[in-house]
């Protein structure tokens, strides 16, 4: 028998012996509420709070700017082939994105671009989600193309309009303002309730409210998108039962539908969707995702160009779009009084659609991210998958659902936030 055989002899039947006391009930309650040490005196606190440490300044630059954490610990090798394609796919998929939802926000599609730039460069370094990308989004377009219409409608008398071509580009130019200055004023909300910690209210976004408010934003995209799936002109509808009123809108013009433009949506809708599932079949064999997103806008810009879709089958285009970036200008702080219901509206619903789809990225990739940077606490889980606690978690969501697809996305998640929190003092009580 040689010496590794006795080893393996000597520890299977070797036994550890382990003794404790056994503890009752009122006993162990009482070690658990001990307290180890005297807390600190006021003094002690304020002299804590006022030093200045390195590890404190460390933590205060992390704090603001999470890149000076994330950055020196990144993995180049590993990391950056599947960034890089990421990242092409992401800007590319951003171009016809960003015209499309400028389209919504009523205002020229170039500044769609601009809105696709700016944000993404920032939150490069303050953002804490490593899977969401800023830009426009179809629903908060839609908000504010529906302030920048109601305060310049589109029948509105602009004084010196020579033309139709320059009451368009004037009307256009007021729109711009009002938009900007509705904007500007969600960025100020949204700074003041990060600086205020208000991320906190993120803890009540559980899983349910999180898919259901995903999936009415999601049929708020859908709705808004099909008058140009279709290539029907109708009425911009916004607030209670938009969604409705939208969809209704485009089946009482389906007659005059535009079979050139849904032929050309469904073929970049159908490749889109296949290659989503090529790459998910396929990951464990491809380096890298395959950037369908940048092949489809290649191929819809060369069949538009190539079939001349615009004057051969009157199909929509963006047209000619001015090069090179506008130099900044400062908003119409005038507006503010007449916007700023609707800019804590967009601030809120913003903040609650950026923050629900990073959540949902960082539960599925273990990892937290901060509802302040726009502190969020993983609400691991209040609800499990059976018993009664199953019906609680389907009214959540079956709530959140259907008050944002009908209420609009503001008075929804509000409506959802008041049921998720009813449940919380509900199994609290029970």
């Amino acid at each position: 028998m040689d010496h590794a055989e006795e080893n393996e002899i000597l520890a299977a039947t070797q036994r550890y012996y382990v003794e404790r006391p056994i503890f009752s009930h009122p006993v162990l309650q009482e070690r658990l509420h001990q307290k180890d040490k005297i807390p600190d005196s006021i003094g002690d606190k304020l002299k804590q709070a006022f030093t200045c440490t390195p590890k404190k300044i460390r933590n205060i630059i992390y704090m603001f700017l999470p890149i000076t954490k994330w950055l020196p610990a990144y993995k180049f090798k590993e990391y950056v082939l599947g960034d890089l394609v990421s990242g092409i796919s992401t800007g590319v998929l951003q171009l016809p994105q960003g015209l499309a939802f400028a389209m919504l926000a009523a205002v020229p599609p170039i500044f769609g671009l601009y809105s696709s730039f700016y944000p993404v460069i920032m939150y490069c370094f303050f953002g804490t989600s490593r899977h969401i990308s800023i830009g426009p989004f179809a629903v908060i377009s839609l908000m504010i193309g529906g302030v920048a219409v109601r305060l310049v409608p589109d029948d509105i008398v602009i004084p010196g309009g020579v033309n139709a071509t320059n009451g368009t580009e004037a009307r256009d130019a007021l729109r711009v303002k009002v938009a900007m200055s509705v904007t500007l004023l969600s960025g100020i909300i949204q700074f003041c309730l990060g600086v205020c910690r208000f991320g906190f209210v993120a803890i009540y976004l559980t899983e349910p409210l999180v898919r259901g408010f995903t999936t009415a934003a999601a049929v708020h995209v859908f709705t808004s998108m099909l008058k140009y799936l279709f290539g029907v002109k109708t009425k911009r509808h916004s607030g209670i039962f938009s969604v409705v009123y939208s969809t209704v809108a485009v089946l009482q013009n389906v007659k005059n539908l535009n079979v050139c433009s849904l032929g050309v949506g469904l073929m970049v809708f159908g490749l889109l969707l296949g290659g989503k599932e090529f790459n998910e079949r396929f990951k464990e064999k491809l380096p890298a995702p395959i950037p369908l997103e940048f092949f489809a806008v290649v191929m819809g810009t060369g069949i538009s160009a190539g079939f001349n879709l615009k004057e051969s089958y009157n199909v929509d285009v963006v047209g000619t779009l001015p090069l090179g970036l506008l130099p900044p200008a400062n908003p119409d702080t005038s507006l503010f009084h007449l916007v700023y219901v609707d800019a804590i509206a967009i601030a809120i619903v913003g903040f609650s659609v950026t923050i629900s789809m990073a959540k949902t990225l960082a539960n599925k990739h273990g990892y937290q991210v901060d509802g302040n940077q726009v502190k969020i606490i993983i609400f691991l889980q209040m609800f499990h998958s059976r018993g009664r606690a199953q019906w609680l978690t389907s009214t959540i969501w079956l709530t959140t659902f259907v008050s944002s697809l009908f209420l609009g996305l503001d008075y929804g998640l509000i409506t959802a936030v008041i049921i998720a929190l009813l449940t919380v003092i509900y199994r609290t009580q029970r």
